[in-house]
């Protein structure tokens, strides 16, 4: 029977804890018959609530038994623990220990560098949606980079099928599309949209404004972009790259790029522009 108790949680040793996520804390682990460390999400529930985000975990899972693009991360096991009312108590995700930091807590100042990221990002986007995924909740803090430079997208809780509508609004506030915030279909156009946020922000350090954080009064400034572009916050983003942002931020999905191969291809040409390749207006 699996079970927390003192520093093991679910048959794992407990090596420190990581950090928390939504409803949820995640520990480094170990495997005592093999020493293998992983990183464990554990899930309490507390109430009714907290049922969310056990379900979560086991969309997570599900969703990641198809991956094998290496910028994705890979998940090993979901346990759940029930009472003898069969009524689930906790939960625990076991996941692919990464070596790295989220973007949101150590983000590149320097363009080459951020567009490289950026490239990986969509590389394991493209992987997720070659299966007909898409992630819904692309942001900073779910792109991990490693000191060498490897990067992992994480975090497939909200995950779901290519034009899935969903019962109600999921993402982050800062970074959801509009069709999300309709409860219109997802596509490949929706990580799109949370992949020109990200990038805006990792420019700028500044968030755009979405239709979940903009009251209804101002949502033209959200429908017609009446925002400062990348180049408006920081003269040393080349206008190349300050429009594709932008142009990944449209209101309409198809006025997105399509897909993330259109996205990898200018991404590459903007890094050899950014690197001194080109003229940079």
């Amino acid at each position: 029977m699996t079970s927390s108790n003192g520093n093991r949680l679910f048959g794992y040793d407990v090596v420190e804890r990581l950090g928390e996520g939504a409803g949820s804390v995640i520990y480094a682990v170990s495997e005592r018959s093999t020493g293998q460390l992983y990183a464990l999400k554990h899930v309490v529930r507390n109430g009714d609530k907290d049922l969310r985000y056990v379900r979560q975990l086991q969309n997570e899972f599900a969703v990641s038994r198809l991956f094998r693009h290496p910028g994705l991360r890979r998940y090993i096991q979901v346990k759940i623990r029930r009472s003898l009312l069969m009524r689930i108590k906790e939960a625990a995700l076991v996941m692919e220990m990464v070596d790295g930091v989220p973007l949101d807590k150590q983000c590149p100042r320097d363009i080459p560098t951020l567009l490289r990221i950026f490239q990986e990002v969509a590389k394991a986007l493209s992987g997720l949606h070659y299966l007909r995924y898409v992630h819904c909740d692309l942001k900073p803090n779910n792109i991990l980079v490693s000191a060498d430079g490897r990067v992992k997208l994480i975090d497939f809780g909200q995950a779901c099928k290519l034009a899935t509508v969903k019962q109600r609004i999921q993402g982050t506030a800062d970074f959801i599309a509009p069709e999300q915030v309709k409860l219109q279909p997802v596509m490949i156009q929706t990580d799109v949209y949370g992949f020109g946020a990200s990038l805006y922000w990792a420019l700028t350090g500044q968030k755009v404004p979405t239709l979940y954080t903009v009251g209804k009064s101002q949502r033209d400034v959200v429908k017609e972009m009446k925002f400062p572009s990348p180049r408006d916050l920081r003269e040393d983003v080349p206008r190349p790259l300050s429009d594709f942002v932008m142009q990944c931020l449209k209101m309409l999905p198809l006025h997105r790029p399509e897909n993330m191969e259109q996205v990898i291809t200018v991404l590459r040409v903007l890094q050899a522009q950014a690197a001194g390749v080109g003229n940079r207006d």
